[in-house]
């Protein structure tokens, strides 16, 4: 079993160093409980609400700036795993929202988000490269960050590739719902870990920030798509959401004694859209022949 925590907070926006500083404070605390793994928000250093690129620029920093550099010595320290976001400079473009995945002992591995989400796309760059998979002592480690959640290929990827952990700095702005329903988020978060048989662990940011509440609904979801442990829904608070998952579930993709949800894709069938055209024209032009 690992001890995966996801520590849910508050991060002030363009408050760089304070913000780095509580997340290494929130990080002594869950690693204290006992956490190998510790997830925090999107865009943890900077905070979110940007309203406009020079803005975001102004809070970004260099992947060895005092954000990336503080959380290797802090996971160095203490041998636990670190996964945060924090806005990256982009020296020709606008900045990156970016996740810093800090194993002990191994150089930091940035993703930058791919799926950019709503008016990001006017603040932030978008990534170009596929969702890491990095080797720990506890397993591997994948990341994404929020939207891409939303996409059932960008976690497939992942899944393919190994990844027995997919961590998620998430920030989830509250929409509303029906009574007595969990955020759609974390419905679909634990979709995706049921469909590819992968846990995940979604950290969601506490708080309001420029009148965006937050759904503060971090979630830890085990390989069989089970939350094992959830933020408080009713307390926009500071939590450390934590639970023990057995990772190696994540290696079995079996449903049942014949049915595995890797095994039993049908690669042959699936086709890129002008491929599913270019077939479907020629089964309309082979039914005209046969009449």
């Amino acid at each position: 079993m690992t001890k995966i925590a996801c520590c849910q907070f508050a991060p002030h926006l363009g408050r760089v160093r304070s913000n780095v500083d509580e997340s290494i404070d929130h990080f002594h605390k869950a690693v204290d409980e006992g956490a190998r793994i510790v997830v925090f928000p999107e865009l943890t250093s900077s905070g979110y609400a940007f309203s406009n690129s020079g803005e975001a620029q102004a809070a970004s920093e260099q992947i060895d700036g005092y954000a990336v550099s503080s959380w290797k010595q802090a996971a160095d320290e203490r041998n636990a795993v670190i996964v945060a976001g924090f806005c990256e400079t982009n020296e020709h473009e606008r900045p990156y929202n970016s996740a810093a995945v800090l194993v002990p002992g191994q150089d930091p591995v940035i993703y930058r988000k791919a799926h950019l989400w709503d008016a990001e796309r006017t603040i932030f760059t978008p990534g170009d490269g596929a969702p890491p998979v990095i080797d720990t002592e506890h397993g591997r480690i994948a990341v994404v960050i929020c939207y891409d959640l939303e996409f059932p290929e960008w976690i497939r990827i992942p899944a393919l590739g190994g990844a027995e952990l997919i961590c998620a700095p998430v920030n989830w702005p509250r929409v509303p719902r029906p009574t007595n329903e969990r955020p759609g988020e974390v419905v679909r978060t634990q979709a995706q870990a049921s469909m590819n048989r992968v846990a995940i662990a979604a950290c969601d940011r506490a708080g309001a920030e420029r009148g965006i509440d937050w759904t503060s609904a971090s979630v830890i979801v085990d390989a069989n798509g089970w939350p094992i442990d959830m933020a408080n829904l009713d307390q926009n608070l500071n939590q450390i959401v934590i639970a023990d998952i057995d990772l190696s579930e994540s290696r079995s993709k079996k449903l049942s004694c014949f049915s595995d949800v890797l095994a039993d894709r049908r690669t042959d069938l699936y086709f890129a859209p002008a491929d599913y055209l270019t077939q479907a024209a020629l089964r309309k032009d082979n039914q005209q022949i046969q009449r």
